[in-house]
């Protein structure tokens, strides 16, 4: 059995009368790449908040490779080497790629030129070598969204959320950053991916977590929760249910 590398445990938000997030738990085996999806609205970008640090909870814990972090501030949780991306990127437009990759770099790295060196195998990770020295405003939104990634992969983390990164990307975008995705796994980073693609998610997710009105109602490998009538009902609809059944799930 592999290491449980993160651990949530009856996770609560509350805002104002709004329950964003009701009793979640969920483990996250270490060398894993999971996903969590859901309908708008359900309640998965707060999820990742409580997770990483940006929110604290109402009720629950999160532990971290064996430390409590409930509550702790994100850069701790990132010095443990749990990191995440956001939803809506927003990197630094007059600085080049290589700069804004950079700024990841030195949780790690003190000086800057270490810190520019290590952007750069960095980019090459996520194939924006070529577009090192390109202010960051000049990207394209796929440049941006593996922008976001990199600046992330640069605090050299143990565990990844991954918040929408294929969101706004064409079919032939979403083809390329695929196998991406993927390589980090392969590489040894653990990954829990937020993701509306469903495709991406039954390529690449080994375990996937639903989420539907802050409430967990399913959880299985890919091909397992979109046959759950429960899911079908709040997020799938038959349709798209029944075409990802048709091309039936790799794992």
């Amino acid at each position: 059995m592999p290491e449980i590398l993160l651990q949530a445990r009856n996770l609560s938000i509350t805002f104002g009368g709004l329950k964003a997030v009701q009793d979640v738990s969920l483990d996250v085996p270490q060398g894993s790449l999971t996903a969590l999806v859901g309908p708008n609205g359900a309640g998965k970008t707060t999820l990742f908040g409580l997770l990483s640090g940006f929110l604290r909870p109402g009720a629950g814990s999160v532990h971290f490779a064996g430390s409590d972090i409930t509550g702790r501030p994100p850069h701790e949780s990132a010095r443990l080497g749990l990191t995440r991306t956001f939803q809506i990127v927003q990197p630094f437009g007059a600085q080049t790629v290589r700069q804004n990759i950079a700024v990841g770099a030195h949780l790690r790295l003190g000086g800057r030129r270490e810190a520019l060196e290590a952007a750069e195998a960095v980019a090459a990770r996520v194939n924006l070598q070529s577009q090192l020295d390109r202010p960051a405003a000049d990207l394209t939104v796929a440049g941006r969204k593996r922008l976001e990634l990199a600046r992330a992969l640069a605090t050299r983390p143990r565990l990844l959320l991954l918040d929408e990164v294929l969101a706004g990307l064409n079919p032939s975008e979403i083809d390329e950053m695929i196998p991406v995705v993927k390589q980090l796994a392969d590489d040894g980073v653990t990954v829990l991916m937020i993701e509306h693609v469903m495709r991406a998610v039954m390529s690449l997710a080994e375990h996937v977590w639903v989420l539907a009105q802050g409430r967990l109602i399913a959880a299985g490998s890919p091909g397992e929760v979109t046959r759950d009538p429960a899911v079908v009902e709040a997020y799938l609809g038959h349709g798209a249910a029944a075409r990802l059944a048709a091309q039936g799930a790799p794992r």
